[in-house]
């Protein structure tokens, strides 16, 4: 029983490792595409601090929104196909990945 929970432990410490450096890929990758797009889009580079009340509002409001979608989407997609890419080499979901029972016939325990 011990080495199972060792096994574990170490399956749990491999998915966090690899989960974060995926997150952290996606958001890099996602932080310059939505970078360049901004440039091309507008011909300037994006403000460095939307909070400053120099910045335009407007351009504040859409460059929050444009690089937080964009970046929480390749934040998902790469911790996705991390999970994908773990259970395959693995044979069984990531610790804490499960499946969701997402089917509308069953009743949520919740409300019972």
């Amino acid at each position: 029983m011990a080495k199972k929970d060792t096994q574990q432990q170490d399956s749990s410490k491999v998915w966090s490792i690899f989960s974060l450096g995926a997150a952290l890929l996606g958001a890099t990758v996602a932080r310059k595409t939505v970078t360049k797009s901004w440039q091309a889009a507008t011909g300037k580079n994006p403000p460095a601090n939307p909070a400053d009340p120099d910045v335009d509002l407007w351009e504040a409001v859409l460059w929050a929104a444009a690089s937080g979608t964009i970046i929480q989407i390749a934040r998902m997609l790469f911790s996705r196909r991390a999970a994908h890419y773990y259970a395959r080499s693995t044979g069984h979901l990531p610790p804490g990945l499960g499946r969701d029972n997402q089917d509308p016939s069953k009743s949520d325990p919740a409300t019972t």
